[in-house]
């Protein structure tokens, strides 16, 4: 009797311990699987995240491309169009100029002419303008 008892403790403790060799195991499995799940949903995640990246700044940098080349064309036609409103004030201002010496001879003929009848009206300044 004394010998069956120490044979079902270490029957009893070696299948205790198989059991819990075999529970670690399932453990060691079950967390490795969950840490590979975890690892590759990370990897999906980072994929995705890494594509977006992509996406979004092809998308920006060509949008710039094109917002460039828009501005470069506005500024060359900016350039031409004050080129050619600058040569328009230039021909105003010579029409102006061209105005103004066809008039000059009229002003200075009614100026000496109101001067004389001034003098006209006024018999006082003549006798005072006589030497």
């Amino acid at each position: 009797m004394s010998s069956s008892i120490p044979e079902e403790i270490s029957e009893k403790s070696l299948s205790a311990k198989s059991d819990i060799e075999s529970e670690v195991s399932a453990v060691e499995q079950g967390s490795s699987k969950t840490v590979q799940t975890a690892n590759s949903r990370i990897g999906i995640d980072a994929e995705r995240i890494r594509c977006s990246i992509a996406k979004l700044t092809s998308t920006s940098t060509s949008e710039l491309e094109k917002l460039i080349t828009e501005l470069e064309a506005l500024q060359d036609f900016l350039k031409s169009e004050s080129k050619r409103v600058q040569g328009d004030i230039e021909s105003v201002l010579d029409g102006i100029k061209i105005i103004v010496e066809a008039i000059s001879p009229w002003k200075i003929a009614t100026v000496v002419a109101g001067d004389q009848n001034s003098t006209r009206l006024s018999g006082r300044d003549k006798i005072k303008r006589w030497p």
